[in-house]
C-alpha cells in the first residue's frame, strides 16, 4: 500500500468513532422519525399500517396543533427579542470597568447554569397565587392576588418571563466576548469626531457584533422550540392548553397518549420548521455582517 493511500485510510480511521456517533445519534434517528411518520398508531390488535401522508392530512385538521403552533410564535416573538436586547445591554454594562465587575457577571450568568426543574421550581414560588412572592408584594400595596399560571390571559406572558431570566445571560456571554475582542480605539476615534453613545453604538458597534448576533438568534430560536421541563413542572401546557408548546405536544402525544406515529408526524414538522427558520435567518443577515 502507497503512502498516500495509508493516510487515507489512516485519516478515515481517525473519523470513524465521531462518523459512528453521528450517524448512530442524528442521521438515523431522522429518517426513522420520517418513516415512522408515514405509518398508523398500532396496537396489539391491530398492527400499525402505511397509511403515507395521512398523519400529516390528520395533523392539518388537528385543532389543537395549530393553537399549540399558534403559543409557539408567541413565544418566540416574546422571548427572542427581548432575550437578545437584554444579553446586549448586559454585555455592554459588565464590559465597562465597574465596581464589583466578576460578581455582577457572575450573577447574571447564574441562572444559566441553574437545572431547568430547578428554575422551574422557583418560580412556580413566585407565580403560586395568594402564597407566591409576586402576590405577596402586591398585597403589600393593597393589590389583590391572581392565579398567573391558571389564566389563560397571563400564563403565556408568565412562562416567556421566565425563559428570558433564564436565557438571557447565556446570550450575554457571546456578546460579552464580542465586546472584548472589538478594538478599543474605534470608540475612542468616535469621541473625538463627537458621534454619541447611541451613534456609536448603531453606527459601529452593532454591526460589528452582527456575527455573534447571527449565531444567538439561530440558538434562541432553536431554544424557543424546545421547551419541555418548565411546562411539565409549571402548567403541564394548560390550561385549556394555553401554555403548550409545540415540543410538550409532541412528548404528550408520545407519553400521555402513546402515538408515537403521530409524534414523530408532529416531530417532522418541527424539524422542518426550524430548518427553514435557521435559513431565512442566514441569508437574511448574511449580507449585514461584517467578518473582521
Amino acid at each position: 500500500m502507497t503512502r498516500d493511500a495509508m493516510r487515507h485510510v489512516y485519516g478515515w480511521l481517525l473519523l470513524t468513532p465521531a462518523a459512528i456517533l453521528l450517524v448512530a445519534f442524528t442521521h438515523y434517528p431522522t429518517v426513522a422519525t420520517v418513516l415512522d411518520s408515514l405509518y398508523s398508531k398500532g396496537s396489539a390488535i391491530r398492527p400499525s399500517r402505511f397509511v403515507g401522508l395521512g398523519q400529516y392530512a390528520q395533523l392539518a385538521d388537528d385543532p389543537i396543533f395549530w393553537k399549540v403552533l399558534a403559543n409557539n410564535a408567541w413565544f418566540a416573538l416574546g422571548t427572542i427579542p427581548a432575550s437578545v436586547a437584554l444579553a446586549i445591554a448586559m454585555a455592554l454594562l459588565v464590559n465597562r470597568a465597574l465596581p464589583g465587575r466578576a460578581l455582577v457577571r457572575m450573577a447574571y450568568f447564574t441562572p444559566t447554569i441553574l437545572p431547568m426543574i430547578a428554575v422551574a421550581n422557583i418560580w412556580l414560588f413566585f407565580y403560586t397565587p395568594d402564597i407566591g412572592l409576586i402576590d405577596q408584594v402586591l398585597s403589600v400595596f393593597g393589590l389583590p392576588g391572581h392565579n398567573w399560571l391558571g389564566d389563560t390571559a397571563t400564563v403565556l406572558p408568565a412562562i416567556i418571563a421566565m425563559t428570558i431570566w433564564k436565557e438571557a445571560g447565556f446570550f450575554m456571554i457571546f456578546y460579552l466576548a464580542a465586546l472584548q475582542n472589538i478594538p478599543p480605539e474605534l470608540g475612542e476615534a468616535a469621541r473625538l469626531e463627537g458621534a454619541s453613545r447611541w451613534t456609536y453604538f448603531r453606527r459601529v458597534l452593532f454591526p460589528l457584533l452582527m456575527p455573534t448576533t447571527l449565531f444567538v438568534l439561530i440558538n434562541a430560536v432553536l431554544n424557543s422550540f424546545k421547551l419541555v421541563d418548565h411546562l411539565f413542572v409549571l402548567t403541564k401546557g394548560g390550561p385549556d392548553n394555553a401554555s403548550n408548546l409545540l415540543l410538550y405536544y409532541i412528548f404528550e402525544s408520545a407519553f400521555s397518549y402513546f402515538d408515537t406515529n403521530y409524534a414523530a408526524t408532529l416531530t417532522v414538522v418541527l424539524l422542518a420548521l426550524l430548518a427553514v427558520l435557521a435559513l431565512a435567518q442566514f441569508f437574511a443577515l448574511d449580507r449585514r455582517i461584517h467578518y473582521w
